[in-house]
């Protein structure tokens, strides 16, 4: 009989466990779809540009459907140096050096390293004691052959006249006139001897065969040095040359131009410039072109001349060098920071007005054909026009059809109020009435909403209060004994509380009285907030605002 009792029981109870568990089951997991739906419903009421939107948030670009703010230049008409670059090296126009054309021992050296000497200046001096012994010995030997010779010709006299006598035969007149002849002979001779010694000693003064500037000595005082010893070099350094290469494709052109150059008069510009290309160094012309091209390497040799009177040539120095070729007149111009290269080739980005809204502007991208570079413009030759506007900078957000907003170079653009309704929070239309320094009059802010069951008639009374609210601006407290609807009591209305209740817990000690720590005096019941709230007559314990008196 009990078994029959208990059976049911138990059955009755796993049926109902059975059940619990299948609608716990079916609850918990209906209720994180639920909260998920309605999360997304409440984000679908919040819009896409409030926060956490249907949609992505809005970002600059076609996704968040917000403009991106770049700089724009206008495509301009203007005239475009064709200059063509290469690395050049420095030349003296003159290199020569020195030495002695004699053999002998240095006794002077008359110039300081590194000076700037002029043609026939004196740098040194051999001994010339030898050379002038040698020119005296041969001068002395001119001396005695000019003796024998005017004795040769008085002896031609006499023989003359003794055979217009009958007297003598005239193979002795003839004898005597060859020997006259021959001591001629001897008298020029010794004249070249005597000059040729004149011209040795006059070698041991070493002297600049040039004007430029004279390098390191190469040898001291008091060394025998031969006609194989260099005594320093001289390089003319004003004017200077610079020697450079150019791909022998400009070859062509680059000779009509230098030829109708030459024929009125005017060179081809060159400039040199510092290896960093940073400075210019000195301005001069084309002077010349090599007459064959360098098989090696393609290229054919050219020389600039510049003048240095300044010494900022030196030689052996690199520098880059410019030469304007031509120039292209009313070409059109752009600004070279808005080149973009792509596998299509050269483009830029142009700026359009948009389809759909012509306050907007958008991107479109333009490919280009590009000419000749001068410095940060190009020339474009075709797919520009002047007056299009191309970006400049903010190139790496943007893509094909991407909306845009022009800012000016400080900085300051026109997003003025448009990206509110791209999600931004801005006030630039809330601030347009405000005149520059002011802070716009948005009038009082409200006071605070109050919490539990009449927090909504405490915020339309704080809307009323702020809407009509005092030219103060102050904040007005009431609720408070004697308050009277006046401005906050000086020390807080707690203070005042505390003092009107008898409680001294807020007050001030009297002078020389130790104030007695917190935790020394007993917490009323409630706390102290409730306290002074029941002391105060406002049972909400916190101030109102004018609308609740």
């Amino acid at each position: 009989m009990q078994n029959g009792k208990v059976v049911p029981g138990i059955l009755l109870t796993l049926v109902l466990a059975s059940g619990a568990g299948w609608w716990y089951w079916n609850h918990t997991k209906a209720t994180p779809g639920a909260a998920a739906e309605n999360s997304r419903g409440g984000d679908q009421q919040r819009g896409p540009g409030g926060p956490g939107g249907g949609k992505r948030r809005g970002g600059f670009g076609p996704e968040g459907n917000r403009p991106v703010p770049v700089l724009a230049a206008p495509v301009t008409k203007g005239d475009i140096r064709v200059v063509q670059t290469a690395v050049g090296t420095v030349v003296p126009s003159a290199v020569v050096t020195v030495s002695s054309r004699v053999s002998g021992q240095l006794v002077r050296v008359l110039f300081k390293e590194g000076q700037l000497v002029r043609a026939g200046e004196l740098l040194a001096e051999i001994d010339p004691r030898p050379f002038q012994a040698a020119l005296t010995q041969i001068q002395g030997q001119a001396l005695r052959n000019q003796a024998l010779l005017r004795n040769s010709q008085i002896d031609l006299d006499r023989y003359k006249t003794l055979q217009s006598q009958d007297s003598i035969a005239a193979q002795q007149v003839d004898a005597q006139a060859s020997l006259v002849q021959q001591y001629q002979g001897t008298i020029q001779s010794d004249q070249g001897q005597v000059d040729n010694a004149r011209l040795q000693l006059s070698f041991t003064r070493i002297t600049s065969p040039i004007s430029g500037r004279i390098g390191l000595r190469q040898v001291d005082v008091g060394n025998n040095i031969t006609t194989t010893n260099a005594l320093a070099v001289v390089n003319t350094v004003d004017p200077i040359h610079v020697v450079f290469t150019l791909p022998e494709d400009r070859v062509s052109d680059l000779v009509k131009r230098f030829q109708e150059a030459h024929k009125s008069g005017k060179g081809l510009p060159v400039e040199a410039w510092d290896r960093g290309n940073v400075t210019l160094l000195a301005k001069g012309s084309l002077l010349s072109l090599d007459n064959q091209i360098d098989t090696t390497s393609g290229t054919v040799k050219l020389k600039a001349q510049f003048t240095n009177a300044d010494s900022a040539l030196f030689p052996n120095q690199f520098v880059n060098v410019r030469l304007l070729s031509d120039t292209l007149r009313d070409a059109t111009v752009v600004a070279n920071a808005a080149i973009q290269h792509g596998s299509a080739g050269a483009f830029v980005y142009r700026v359009i007005p948009d389809d759909k809204d012509p306050k907007l502007t958008k991107v479109t991208v333009q490919p280009v054909r590009l000419g000749p570079v001068d410095g940060d413009n190009v020339a474009v030759l075709d797919g520009l026009s002047a007056g299009d506007q191309v970006v400049i900078s903010g190139i790496d957000k943007l893509r094909e059809n991407a909306k845009v907003v022009i800012s000016s170079p400080d900085g300051k653009g026109d997003f003025g109020g448009r990206r509110g309704k791209h999600g931004g929070a801005r006030r630039g239309n809330a601030d347009a009435g405000a005149t520059d320094g002011e802070k716009p009059d948005r009038g009082p802010r409200p006071d605070r909403a109050g919490r539990g069951q009449d927090g909504a008639q405490k915020s339309d009374q704080n809307q009323s209060d702020a809407t009509s609210g005092d030219a103060s601006g102050k904040r007005r407290w009431a609720g408070r004994p004697d308050a009277g609807g006046g401005d906050r009591p000086e020390g807080g209305w707690k203070k005042r509380n505390a003092a009107e209740s008898g409680a001294q817990a807020s007050a001030e000690p009297a002078d020389g009285a130790a104030k007695a720590p917190e935790s020394d005096r007993p917490r009323p019941e409630g706390g102290w907030r409730r306290r002074n709230a029941d002391a105060s007559g406002n049972p909400a314990g916190r101030p109102a605002t004018d609308g609740q008196q």
